[in-house]
C-alpha cells in the first residue's frame, strides 16, 4: 500500500503535468513564414539644444562632457523626439522617442541609449522600451526591444539604427 504523500506528489505531478500541457497549447501561435514578425521603418529626428534654438530643440544636454578625450564623454543628453515614416522633420509624428543616451567611451564616439517609443496614433497604440550600445562608427547598429504596452505587448526584438544625415 502506498502512502499518502506519494499519492499526493503523484497527483501533483499529474496536475502539473496537465496544466504545463494546457498552457503549451493555449500559447501556441502558428508562425506564417511570409509574415515572421511586425517590420517598419521610422525616421528619428534629434535637435540638441545649444541656447538659441529653444523653439525647435528636442533634446538637451543634462550632464556636460568631461576632460577625458574629445568624444563627449560622460555628455549626458535627455530627449523628446519626433519618429515620422519619411525623412522630413516637419511630416506628421507616428511616435515620440523619449529617454537619454551618455557617451561612454574616451577613444572614439559611441553612446548608450535607453528609451521608449510612445505611439498614439490610429495605426498604432503603446509603447516599445529600447535600450543598448549604439556604435555611432558602425553602418548599422541594433539595439534591444526590451518589451512593450498595448499593440506591442510584451514585444521582443531589436532596432536598427542607421544614420542617414547629421549636421
Amino acid at each position: 500500500m502506498r502512502s499518502p504523500v506519494v499519492k499526493s506528489c503523484c497527483v501533483l505531478f499529474l496536475i502539473l503535468f496537465l496544466s504545463r500541457l494546457y498552457s503549451v497549447s493555449a500559447t501556441k501561435k502558428i508562425l506564417n513564414p511570409k509574415k515572421p514578425c511586425k517590420r517598419f521603418i521610422l525616421y528619428y529626428h534629434d535637435i540638441l539644444f545649444d541656447g538659441n534654438d529653444v523653439a525647435n530643440a528636442t533634446s538637451a544636454a543634462t550632464a556636460n562632457a568631461t576632460k577625458l578625450g574629445n568624444t563627449d564623454f560622460g555628455k549626458l543628453v535627455v530627449f523628446d523626439d519626433p519618429m515620422t515614416k519619411d525623412q522630413h522633420l516637419l511630416s506628421h509624428p507616428v511616435a515620440r522617442a523619449q529617454g537619454f543616451y551618455f557617451y561612454d567611451m574616451k577613444t572614439t564616439y559611441n553612446a548608450w541609449f535607453a528609451y521608449t517609443l510612445v505611439f498614439n496614433s490610429s495605426d498604432y497604440k503603446g509603447t516599445l522600451n529600447i535600450m543598448g550600445a549604439d556604435m555611432m562608427r558602425e553602418k548599422a547598429r541594433d539595439l534591444s526591444i526590451v518589451g512593450g504596452t498595448g499593440d506591442f505587448f510584451m514585444t521582443r526584438g531589436i532596432v536598427t539604427f542607421q544614420t542617414d544625415t547629421q549636421e
